[in-house]
């Protein structure tokens, strides 16, 4: 099988997805995390089109990649001038990369409806543009816009334009199924069908519109193209590119091709995905093929008890290979493997005939079904099983508190004031604070009376705060479940609490969060 070259898009096709808006120091934090993943090479942006694009050219000249090639990208020169005379042709000569992406038309609606000249002049500026960039000392690759939509128009044109960028001295023609409708078996028979008529190497460049993108782009493989275009995440326009996260291991681990990315490499995928991700301050998808934090979650019974045996009775691939994770939640669904393989993982050692075990299932379903979830809140899953194994005491015991919210003028700030009585080593503690909201004033008075005896409890913040509504039909009295995560600047994790008391479903959650710091020191 022939090897593939992956070429990155997220800088220029990823940053037109809605929401994403990179600087320049962010650009050049991508490209350098892309070049350690092996990516050959890297599409940095259009030149000559904004102050960024250009001000990320000129860093990344300082910048000695290992592994890739900068692309800059660009457009055929305009019908009004010669290619010697383009403005945007010579920036990109002048942004000093060895390689460009230039695109140009291939489907005859475009060429009368947007261009509005002749087939045949169009044919001259897709020649002539590659030719002049090529004389320029630039390696070329040509971005056939619109190639399947157009060949099935006007199949005769859309080949002449390949042959066109051929003449020029393109070194691959990147056919683009711009729109995103193309059917997977269409890429195939195109591809079949024109590919004998060429000496140049073919390309794939699929957007996402009808969920197709990857699975074109392999198919395109399948079919001979060397030579594949995405983003990390799948990041773009509209419903956004081909996903190379998922398309690098599918190559490497399915179709045993070389894309130039080692197995060391291809194990740091899943940090790749969401460190980008993080950058371009996106929610990292958690069902994410290969990388998602459920790509290897098990809930069902009897999928945990096979994984046990054999992680490859429900796993298509080890999920170490893409650096991620298996992992096994619990719920209605659980079964005494779930809880096996959760007493391991927190170190516990337990009897599987112990009678609390089977008493574990049943409480977990009987929460369950009252709203709680486990999947983001194993630190209260684990304080559960501890403490019906006997293995956990509380460390301060609630005798009760008081919150009490005043507000005494139209447009006067609320004042919250929480009072709590505590028992802590056989002594009870009775105090008061005020807070920004009722939640942080019970956890300032609560942490008046535990920093006394327990100093580690200064270092946990509260990272994040979830409230959803279970069953909104029932209006305010509706059960609420809170989640929360915590940390201590070294690690993570998750309580969760559920009650139609707001209040006190995030005391439950605060409560766990805090127990759970004090159980691991």
């Amino acid at each position: 099988m022939h090897t593939v070259d992956i070429f990155d898009t997220t800088l220029r096709d990823g940053q037109q997805g809605k929401g994403i808006s990179f600087t320049v120091e962010d650009r050049v934090k991508i490209a350098k995390l892309l070049d350690q993943f092996g990516v050959k090479f890297i599409e940095g942006g259009w030149p000559g089109a904004s102050p960024k694009v250009d001000d990320f050219f000129a860093q990344m000249r300082d910048v000695k990649l290992k592994n890739a090639k900068m692309v800059a990208f660009g457009s055929t020169r305009r019908a009004s001038n010669s290619a010697e005379d383009d403005i945007f042709l010579n920036k990109i000569v002048e942004s000093g990369v060895p390689t460009a992406c230039i695109f140009g038309k291939t489907w005859d609606l475009h060429v009368h409806e947007a261009l509005k000249i002749s087939l045949e002049e169009n044919l001259d500026i897709i020649e002539t543009s590659v030719a002049f960039l090529r004389r320029s000392g630039l390696q070329v690759f040509f971005d056939a816009e619109h190639f399947f939509d157009g060949y099935k128009r006007n199949p005769e044109y859309a080949l002449n334009c390949l042959l066109a960028a051929e003449r020029g001295g393109a070194e691959v023609l990147v056919l683009c199924d711009t729109n995103g409708g193309t059917m997977p078996h269409e890429i195939g028979d195109i591809i079949d069908t024109i590919k004998p008529q060429l000496k140049t190497e073919l390309g794939i460049h699929a957007h996402n519109d009808c969920e197709l993108a990857v699975a074109n782009s392999l198919i395109a493989v399948r079919h001979g193209a060397s030579h594949v275009q995405g983003t990390v995440n799948g990041y773009g326009e509209r419903c956004g590119n081909a996903n190379l996260i998922s398309i690098i291991p599918s190559l490497k681990l399915k179709f045993g091709i070389d894309c130039h990315i080692e197995d060391a490499q291809l194990a740091r995928l899943s940090k790749l995905s969401h460190h980008v991700a993080e950058i371009a301050n996106m929610t990292h998808n958690a069902n994410q093929a290969y990388v998602g934090q459920n790509a290897f979650a098990h809930k069902g019974g009897v999928h945990v008890s096979a994984i046990m045996k054999n992680p490859e009775t429900y796993e298509h691939i080890r999920p170490e290979q893409v650096g991620n994770k298996q992992e096994v939640t619990v719920s209605d669904q659980s079964g005494m493997s779930n809880l096996l393989y959760k007493a391991e993982k927190f170190g516990i050692t337990v009897d599987a005939k112990d009678v609390r075990l089977k008493d574990l299932v049943q409480r977990t379903k009987e929460l369950d079904k009252l709203g709680f979830t486990f999947e983001e809140a194993e630190a209260s899953f684990e304080l559960l099983m501890r403490r019906k194994l006997e293995l956990f005491d509380r460390s301060f015991q609630l005798e009760g508190f008081r919150v009490i919210d005043e507000k005494r003028g139209h447009d006067e700030e609320v004042i919250v004031e929480a009072t709590v009585k505590v028992s802590v080593e056989d002594n009870i503690y009775h105090t008061a604070a005020e807070g920004e909201g009722p939640i942080d004033a019970l956890n300032n008075a609560l942490r008046k009376v535990l920093d006394r005896h327990y100093p580690e409890v200064s270092s946990i913040i509260l990272t994040d705060y979830k409230v959803r509504v279970l069953n909104s039909e029932k209006g305010t009295s509706s059960m609420v479940r809170v989640l929360i995560e915590s940390s201590d600047g070294k690690k993570s994790w998750g309580t969760v609490g559920v009650s139609p008391n707001l209040i006190e479903a995030t005391w439950k959650a605060l409560i766990d969060s805090i127990e759970y710091k004090l159980l691991k020191g």
